[in-house]
């Protein structure tokens, strides 16, 4: 996988619309109905990044569920989004910023409101956190980075499972089963011969399946990128970042 050239990033930057991020920042000091839809989408998703963090800092697993829960509660009701920079306005950076304050500052505010049933929970799926956790890089990754390389990985979860959508829904998904693991080998290793047999396929059709997926990846990495930077120059920064992140 590789960033676009010059020219396919000034192609972007004309493409470039309105996203999740970029409708909460445009919106944040507005409280635009659309805005908190678009942000509590972003929180649904990538919320295990944060999870990992703080066990990593060395929290239990039920104070890190109960933790990551109530700080995107407060995200969503307090208007935190005021503190976001929108010329640094990746949503990865600010999610960490702003965790990392709550920590300091809101933290055992929160447990004592909590405690009183004064809490009002952004629903999250922790039920898989944990296992998920457990199957995390050594402890000798800083939570920081451990931080990033989550992100990267919830990146890639969200490409893949777009991939496999677009797949079913052109019932074509047991191609998709069949060509995903070519995503990430070396295009040198590939046996098309294999993939034509399996697949019922000439080998220059084989070849050419897994070529259109290859690029397919690329592209819907790329727009999953774009929903968390506000602005189409940061794109191409963005993905070399993810991917340093993807290789340690």
């Amino acid at each position: 996988m590789h960033t676009s050239s010059n020219g396919g990033s000034r192609a972007s930057e004309l493409r470039f619309v309105p996203t999740r991020w970029t409708v909460v920042l445009s919106a944040s000091d507005t409280g635009s109905p659309d805005a908190g839809a678009a942000l509590e989408s972003l929180c649904q998703t990538y919320w295990y990044p944060l999870y990992a963090y703080a066990r990593r800092l060395g929290q239990a697993p039920h104070d890190a569920q109960d933790l990551t829960q109530e700080f995107f509660a407060r995200l969503l009701e307090k208007h935190w989004l005021a503190t976001a920079d929108r010329e640094k306005g990746r949503f990865r950076s600010f999610l960490l910023i702003a965790f990392k304050r709550f920590l300091a500052n809101e933290w055992d505010r929160a447990r004592a409101q909590k405690r009183g049933g004064q809490a009002a929970h952004l629903p999250l799926d922790t039920s898989l956190a944990e296992s998920r956790y457990e199957t995390e890089p050594p402890a000798g990754l800083p939570a920081d980075r451990l931080y990033e390389r989550r992100w990267a990985l919830t990146l890639l979860d969200q490409t893949m499972a777009r991939l496999r959508g677009e797949f079913e829904q052109s019932g074509h998904l047991p191609e998709f089963e069949q060509l995903k693991r070519f995503l990430t080998a070396d295009k040198s290793t590939i046996a098309y011969a294999d993939v034509a047999r399996d697949l019922g396929l000439s080998a220059g059709a084989a070849r050419v399946a897994v070529h259109r997926l290859r690029r397919r990846f690329r592209e819907v990495f790329r727009e999953e990128v774009t929903h968390t930077v506000a602005a189409a120059e940061e794109v191409d920064e963005e993905l070399r970042h993810l991917l340093a992140a993807l290789a340690e």
